[in-house]
């Protein structure tokens, strides 16, 4: 049985001030555990886990100090989960390490200004390790990619893309060769488009788009040609249709 100490941290770390302050944020579920016990083993401070998931996953786990595996009960898991139906297993992982210097990424690359929805985020994340892009260059409004909504909507992507936070506008007017391409709802069809060999498309905040005083930086706006009467489309799934034509196939 888990100390009330023990649940009250793990429950801490599902608030930013405490995963900052901390180092390290929660991951949970067979899939994206199993993720980080392949790949990336040394980051996992603890792993919590049900008798069923300890002994099915007996060689994942010689991956770890033994010392940090802690066999729980199903009420326990339910005490530290964020969900109301947890799944298995949980793990304590270490953040990685914060970068101040943020170098153009070469290649194509994605830019984020104020993508604010936990879900939405995490599955850009993804979006982009599915077309081979390891960058994401995000404002500091972005949602945070600690947020346990989007570290499970990346499916173990967080592993592979590297997400970066800096100030978007004095980023841009620091690297003005770069090749920006805004996604908007008046710009030229992407369907028109060659592949981009390097540049970055820049997504734009949920409901606002971008900052007028980001556009300014852009090469190019670009938008995807509307037939029916929807609104809009969700931020996540029009990167996935403009990132379809950006990159360049085979």
């Amino acid at each position: 049985m888990l100390s009330k100490s023990r649940v009250k941290y793990i429950q801490s770390l599902y608030h930013k001030k405490l995963r900052d302050e901390e180092g390290c944020f929660v991951v949970e579920g067979p899939k994206i555990t199993e993720e980080f016990l392949l790949h990336a083993p040394d980051a996992i401070l603890s792993l919590y886990a049900v008798k069923s998931w300890l002994n099915d996953n007996e060689a994942l786990i010689k991956r770890v100090d033994s010392s940090g595996v802690f066999l729980i009960e199903e009420g326990d898991l339910k005490k530290i989960s964020s969900r109301s139906t947890p799944n298995q297993v949980l793990a304590i992982v270490k953040k990685r390490e914060e970068r101040h210097e943020v170098p153009a990424p070469p290649g194509i690359f994605l830019m984020l200004d104020s993508i604010q929805d936990p879900g939405n985020f995490g599955t850009i994340v993804r979006i982009a390790d599915w077309f081979g892009i390891s960058s994401i260059l995000c404002s500091k409004s972005c949602a945070d990619l600690y947020n346990p909504k989007v570290v499970q909507s990346t499916m173990g992507s967080l592993l592979r893309v590297d997400v970066v936070y800096t100030e978007l506008t004095d980023w841009c007017k620091q690297n003005t060769g770069i090749a920006i391409y805004a996604a908007t709802l008046h710009g030229k069809p992407v369907y028109e488009c060659s592949p981009v060999q390097n540049g970055a498309l820049l997504m734009g905040n949920e409901s606002k788009g971008i900052q007028p005083e980001l556009l300014r930086f852009c090469k190019e706006q670009l938008t995807i040609p509307r037939k029916g009467k929807a609104e809009s489309l969700n931020a996540a799934v029009a990167t996935g249709i403009l990132l379809s034509h950006l990159v360049k196939q085979g």
